[in-house]
């Protein structure tokens, strides 16, 4: 009898499976880092002719933006939002609040309006890792990124619909579907410099147009 108790307190117990969350192991080096070490800075250091090893361009930051536009008239939406994203990039993330009122939009100062929050080190290159095989391929009709999307500056913004094409996220347990602008900070001087860092981490590119330049 106590046996029978036993196993039917388990059965009591079991729940249904949650959405996998990110887990990033210490002490255990990405492999988009490693990946950066042992190949990419060799193969940029040869296409650009650099001197120095600290010349190579290197992923700086990546910031995450969400904008909710329907918060001023559902506060909890952003909350929804916010525990989503936290749960694709696996840290905590903050919201972005609005910095005066608009009357016509009906939006008061201070109101939660969007989410935020700046990846750096392990967890930067964990989440490039898992956006570029993975979420990225999950795009309906997907045909590559454009490469005009750089500021002049050596950074790069990736604007994205749906944030259910990250894997960690239950569709059945979604309240609301988000879009969110990602932004890849390098130190590159130049967004040429950029381009190819990023082509080499594996960001499909749509194929670019090579210009003939004709001598007179």
């Amino acid at each position: 009898m106590a046996k029978e108790k036993k196993q039917g307190a388990g059965k009591e117990k079991s729940a249904p499976a949650k959405a996998k969350e990110v887990v990033v192991e210490k002490g255990v080096p990405p492999r988009l880092a490693e990946f950066y070490k042992s190949t990419i800075i060799p193969q940029l250091m040869k296409r650009f002719q650099y001197s120095n090893v600290m010349q190579v361009p290197r992923m700086n930051k990546i910031s995450i933006n969400v904008g909710v536009g329907q918060a001023t008239q559902d506060p909890k939406i952003v909350d929804a939002v916010i525990k989503d994203l936290e749960i694709i990039v696996g840290q905590k993330v903050v919201a972005t609040r609005s910095k005066k009122a608009i009357s016509n939009f009906k939006l008061r100062e201070g109101v939660p309006i969007g989410a935020r929050v700046t990846l750096r080190r392990n967890q930067m290159f964990e989440f490039l890792d898992r956006f570029i095989n993975v979420a990225v391929p999950r795009i309906r009709d997907f045909r590559g990124l454009s490469d005009k999307a750089f500021d002049g500056r050596g950074n790069y913004t990736i604007g994205v619909k749906e944030h259910i094409i990250f894997p960690e996220i239950d569709v059945d347990k979604v309240s609301k579907i988000f879009g969110m602008d990602i932004s890849m900070v390098t130190t590159a001087n130049t967004d040429e410099e950029a381009y190819e860092l990023l082509k080499a981490f594996g960001l499909p590119f749509v194929k670019r147009q090579e210009v003939i330049s004709q001598q007179n």
